[in-house]
């Protein structure tokens, strides 16, 4: 197999050839078709997440076809297509677990992140954690639902029955998350990096129906927000702009220290609150909304070797929609 691998945080990935991985008892090995390019992968190869387990193959929106199947495996066939998410495994006994609470597992296993993931041309993953993907025709389109889109997903759930929503940061997950709420006859307000045209316009043609700078105020009191932008200053911009009893969802796994602010920002019984990972049945709620709410991903394709260059554009923003890895 191929692979684009961290060994130093903050360095280039390397190129490097393994041995095909063996899949153990209830795992899979799957040929990689396709895998979207994440911020949190960007978290990872830069060091904003502590201990990545190096050296380490990055990439957690993958989507490829089942190879071999491991010991006691019944739930998928050699053939079939399948994506692969983030959360790559849990304890099944902490009392997160136990609650249907498995995203907040306490020994949780990341794919990408504490094992490896799927900037390669194969990868193993457990039976368990992977999600068939039928009818699902084109692989690079999907990639991006297996995070931008779950998370996108877990984050609106969050965000309540909201029919106004703020949306900071107009990213991967952003232009997948307006569709639906599109669909659901929201009113989504986006906002951008200042001076961002390209990404307003984008917001514009997905049912947006304002799009402005991320410190403007938007032209109604909103419901709620969602903040995929990893900038804490966002935080009390988006209480600023959200009504009495609104809430305010931070839905990504890192972002940079919260400003201080007043109280009277948070007072009238508004909310702050965090996405941590996703569970497996935002992942069947959610794929098999997709389909049905017309969900289509705008995406950037470049070859596995180039990597570190898709990092690099998502990092700087030189691109709309998604990147993605194509063996």
């Amino acid at each position: 197999m191929r692979a684009m691998v961290l060994t130093t945080k903050g360095a280039p990935l390397q190129p490097v050839e393994r041995p095909d991985p063996v899949p153990g008892a209830g795992e899979i090995r799957v040929r990689v078709e396709a895998c979207a390019v994440c911020r949190t992968d960007l978290h990872v190869v830069d060091g904003d997440l502590p201990d990545p387990h190096l050296p380490l193959v990055p990439g957690h929106e993958i989507v490829g076809i089942v190879e071999a199947l491991g010991e006691g495996v019944t739930t998928h066939a050699i053939g079939r297509r399948v994506g692969i998410p983030w959360l790559g495994g849990t304890c099944g006994c902490c009392s997160y677990c136990e609650s249907d609470r498995e995203n907040l597992c306490d020994e949780p296993v990341f794919t990408g992140y504490t094992r490896d993931g799927g900037f390669a041309t194969h990868v193993v993953a457990r039976a368990d954690y992977a999600f068939a993907l039928d009818g699902f025709d084109d692989p690079v389109a999907v990639a991006p639902l297996m995070c931008a889109g779950l998370i996108g997903w877990r984050s609106l759930k969050m965000a309540g029955p909201a029919r106004r929503i703020g949306i900071y940061g107009f990213g991967a997950a952003a232009h997948i998350i307006a569709q639906v709420c599109r669909y659901q006859g929201r009113e989504v307000y986006a906002f951008t990096r200042d001076g961002d045209e390209a990404a307003q316009t984008m917001a514009l043609s997905l049912g947006a129906v304002w799009a402005g700078g991320s410190l403007e105020a938007p032209p109604v009191v909103l419901d709620a927000a969602i903040i995929f932008a990893p900038v804490g200053d966002l935080v009390p911009a988006a209480l600023k702009a959200v009504a009495k009893g609104g809430r305010v969802v931070c839905g990504g796994i890192y972002m940079s220290d919260i400003p201080r602010f007043p109280y009277r920002l948070l007072w009238e019984e508004r909310q702050v609150l965090s996405v941590a990972n996703l569970t497996r049945a935002d992942a069947v709620e959610f794929l098999a909304l997709a389909p049905v709410a017309g969900v289509k991903t705008t995406t950037t394709v470049y070859p596995l070797e180039r990597a570190n260059e898709a990092l690099a554009d998502l990092r700087a923003g030189r691109f709309q929609g998604a990147a993605v890895l194509v063996p």
